[in-house]
Parts: structure tokens; sequence; C-alpha cells
């Protein structure tokens, strides 16, 4: 299902647009000014942008600056033809004027949508934890919702999955029906992080390797600030009731033990050949 994120402060004009789109099938995430998209937008990408251009805060212009990758339609106000043109020429989708018909919208999405097919979702499970690559969302599959709810470490929503019940925070779903999850929001950083690990479990990665990787993915991750996003990692970890398996290996890196714990050579690794090789 595709995901289109609405930034439009208009209460009246949002809560249309988020029904209308919603009927039609789209996931749909609501940002109600410039400053709240660009928060949003440092963290997660949908497959469509609905902008409109005089927000509170950051103005659409300055959103724009901002987004790579993604197509956007503007919706607003100002119809100055030279206006149009400067935003279509500098990589804008689409741009309609308000107000303007929602069967034109829903088509017009329809085109932009078709020219930027939907990656392929990316999920990386150990054990019962599941890393969605692209929303940056993990969750903790299986357990008793009630021991979940009551587990130590923070607080989080115990939710029985269902095709209309099990809405993420920034309104995606997960598919898994059925299952009972507790789950938490990455930052784009700590994606990278557990996604590599993930990828070479049981293997040590040296510092120097896993920012050079993890840099693919994310630009505000340095040698100083490692510790600190791996910190954070751990405890969303707890915090959904993950066993936390992210062990430092003294003056070589980090490894994900995949539960080898009896194993005491995955900590213990001195041989060159027995470092992750990435």
């Amino acid at each position: 299902m595709r995901r289109i994120l609405v930034i439009e402060d208009d209460l009246a004009i949002g809560n249309m647009l988020e029904e209308v789109l919603q009927k039609a099938g789209y996931r749909v995430t609501h940002a109600w000014s410039g400053t709240e998209a660009a928060l949003l937008l440092a963290n997660w990408r949908p497959d469509l942008i609905l902008l409109d251009l005089m927000l509170p805060g950051m103005s659409g212009e300055e959103v724009l600056k901002r987004i790579k990758g993604v197509p956007v339609i503007v919706l607003s106000a100002k119809a100055e033809v030279e206006h149009k043109v400067a935003l279509l020429l500098g990589g804008v989708s689409d741009y309609m004027t308000k107000p303007f018909d929602t069967k034109e919208l829903l088509a017009r999405i329809q085109v932009a949508l078709r020219s930027h097919p939907m990656a392929e979702a990316e999920i990386l499970t150990a054990g019962d934890l599941r890393l969605d690559v692209q929303s940056g969302m993990i969750c903790r599959i299986g357990g008793d919702a009630e021991e979940e709810a009551s587990a130590e470490g923070e607080t989080l929503a115990v939710e029985e999955t269902s095709a209309e019940e099990k809405t993420l925070a920034e309104g995606d779903r997960l598919t898994d029906a059925g299952d009972r999850q507790r789950q938490a929001h990455l930052t784009r950083t700590e994606c990278a992080v557990l996604k590599l690990f993930l990828q070479n479990p049981s293997q040590v990665i040296p510092r120097s390797r896993l920012l050079d990787r993890i840099s693919q993915d994310t630009p505000d991750c340095t040698e100083g600030s490692l510790k600190m996003h791996i910190s954070n990692l751990r405890k969303k970890l707890k915090a959904i009731g993950c066993e936390d398996r992210i062990e430092a290996v003294w003056g070589i890196g980090f490894l994900w033990n995949d539960g080898f714990k009896d194993q005491k050579k995955s900590l213990q690794i001195k041989s060159q050949a027995e470092i992750c090789e990435l």
C-alpha cells in the first residue's frame, strides 16, 4: 500500500484530503507545519508528498529543499504562472491550484506514482525481532499481550493486529494479522546500525567499517556519537521486550550476538579472520 504525506495546515482541507486518500486505498500521514514535516522526513520516506506552500514555521519552499527522491505535488492558492513554472522546472512532479477537484487530484497522484515504482519492502528478522528497514519500525512478534504490557522497561502500546487496528505512528499498518506485537520507531542512524548487525550476525564489525557502511544510509553518525546511537538502540530493544544482543568487543567494535552466548568465543575474538569482512 502506497504511503502519502500530506503537509497542510488548513484543518478542513487536511481532513478532507485524509478522508479522500484513505478511501482511495492510500496510507496517510499528516504534518500540520513545515517544521513538523521536516522532522518526519528526517527519519522516514513516503511514496508521495502533497505539499502546501504557505505553512507555519518552515515554508513549503524550504521543505522542498529537504525532499529527495520522492514525487511532490504542490497544492497551493498561489496561481502565478511564473511561480508554477519555477517549481515545476525545479523538480516538483505537479502543481494544482486551490480549490481543486479531488478526482483530478487522485488521477494526478496515480500518474506521479506510476513514474516512481514502489520499492520492495526490506524486512529483516532475528528470532522474535522484526525490522522494517523502509519505515524504521522494529517490533517483537509473538508472546502474550498482557505479559508484554507489564514487562519492565518503557511502556509501549500492545495491540491485537488486524487490517484496520494495527496502525503505526506514521500511518503505516503492519501486515502480520493475528500476531501480538510491541513496536518502536528507530531513527535513521539506529535503523542503519541495526540493519548492518542483522545482516552480519555473530561477526565483529570494527568501528571504522561500521561508520563507513552506515554512512550510505545516514550522514549524522560520527565516532563520537556512535556509542550514543547504540545506547539508544539498546534502550528501544529493551522497551519492546527484546533481549539486548549488541555486544562491545573491546578495542575493535561491536557484534550482534545471534544467540550463541554459551560460546564465549564471540566475545573473545582475537583473530583477524574472525572479524567481519564488509
